[in-house]
């Protein structure tokens, strides 16, 4: 195993160009100047909303080419994971709009992540939560959003044809269907309707994501090619979209589920939370993808337990499958790309599933190392998936909208 004081040579440039401290813990003499606009120096936080951004960016080497890697944004340095940035995004713009009245109810459907975004942004401007998960969502996730005052709604079934994603949605339609007043709070009869952010249609899911890319432009002098799982699609298309504009020839690898209908796939019982999706979220942007990768829970699972053993990295789920692209695109691109890899969260709360033997062991997903490269496909719609595939073909799957009866064509 290589040590950690085995880091990539320091950025060269002027002042300000150096935003990114590539640090040798055993030779503080090796750390690189760190630009005061990208990484202000750290300053007491009024608020845990203050907290949110800013999130280390570690160099990563690659697993059989370490002279190789790639840089890693680690969202889960936020209080819950990357979707604070979006959650307070969303309650402040629909606030601003005056779509979200004061103390009006929030209501979200969620597999836990933008929950505890939500949940901290809703206590920090006075609205009650309601948020909508399945038997899926993990215990301790449940219980947290319920210690950080949100009440947690469990729907029973999934539906027949979208899963539990659409049995949530449809859950979340009944909630925003009361009668104004009836809500969380049933003692405050006076307070308006409830609102939905819809994470996966909302514009500003994907707009929140703009300081994600700040800060990126701010810490690196060029980036070649962006990792990103997929699951509403906005911060693949937040982030992209503002780094297009500086790096107008970025390649975009999207990373996806085995069993996720998002890119074309057929749908199927996914045991990967946070990633992929039975339903077609109109915040993904096809158009943005260079191309597609999907990852088997077993190879997911493998992937995130070897970042944690080699560079003391841990996360869930989609951390495990963007690592395991993140580290062949790093091996397989010529040695002078600047490779971005976005890590979404910790691993917290993956305790009991990706890092417990016995879970992995009673859904088969123990030493199952993946292929040292990917299968290849010509189109999604070739053949189902179900380990480690690469399409560098991206088509937007969604039925095309019918034209209204008598009008335009």
């Amino acid at each position: 195993m290589r040590p950690f004081t085995e880091y990539p040579p320091r950025l060269g440039g002027e002042p300000g160009e150096n935003a990114v401290a590539a640090l040798h813990p055993a030779d503080p003499s090796h750390r690189t100047a760190v630009s005061a606009g990208a990484y202000p120096a750290p300053l007491p936080d009024a608020s845990p909303l203050d907290a949110i951004g800013n999130t280390p960016l570690v160099w990563v080497p690659a697993l059989s080419a370490p002279d190789r890697g790639y840089w890693a944004k680690l969202e889960g340095f936020n209080p819950g994971g990357i979707k604070d940035r979006p959650a307070l995004h969303m309650v402040r713009s629909a606030r601003r709009r005056g779509e979200l009245l004061p103390g009006a109810e929030i209501v979200e459907s969620t597999s836990g992540t933008l929950g505890l975004g939500l949940a901290l942004a809703a206590k920090a401007y006075g609205h009650p939560l309601t948020l909508v998960g399945d038997p899926g969502m993990e215990p301790l996730m449940r219980g947290l959003l319920t210690a950080y005052g949100a009440a947690v709604d469990i729907v029973p079934d999934p539906h027949p044809a979208g899963g539990w994603q659409q049995a949530r949605r449809d859950r979340v339609a009944e909630l925003l269907a009361r009668p104004a007043g009836r809500h969380a709070d049933s003692s405050r009869p006076d307070v308006p309707g409830a609102w939905c952010p819809d994470q996966y249609n909302n514009p500003d899911n994907v707009a929140a994501y703009a300081a994600l890319a700040a800060e990126l432009i701010g810490a690196l002098p060029w980036i070649d090619a962006l990792v990103c799982s997929v699951g509403t699609g906005g911060h693949s298309s937040g982030i992209s979209r503002v780094l297009r504009q500086s790096f107008p020839g970025m390649r975009l690898a999207g990373v996806d589920t085995v069993g996720s209908t998002i890119f074309g796939q057929p749908a199927r019982p996914r045991l990967m939370r946070g990633l992929g999706s039975s339903i077609f979220p109109r915040n993904v942007d096809y158009g943005a993808f260079d191309e597609v990768h999907w990852v088997d829970a077993g190879e997911a699972v493998w992937s995130c337990r070897d970042l944690a053993a080699r560079r003391h990295i841990a996360g869930g789920w989609s951390v495990g499958a963007v690592a395991l692209v993140a580290d062949w695109l790093a091996r397989t691109l010529p040695a002078d790309r600047t490779i971005v890899a976005v890590f979404p969260d910790g691993p917290w709360r993956y305790w009991n599933t990706v890092y417990d033997d016995a879970y992995c062991r009673r859904h088969g997903l123990l030493d199952r190392r993946p292929a040292a490269d990917p299968e290849q496909i010509g189109r999604p719609a070739q053949k189902e998936v179900l380990a480690w595939t690469r399409c560098e073909n991206v088509i937007d799957p969604r039925p095309a909208p019918r034209a209204a009866e008598g009008g335009d064509q």
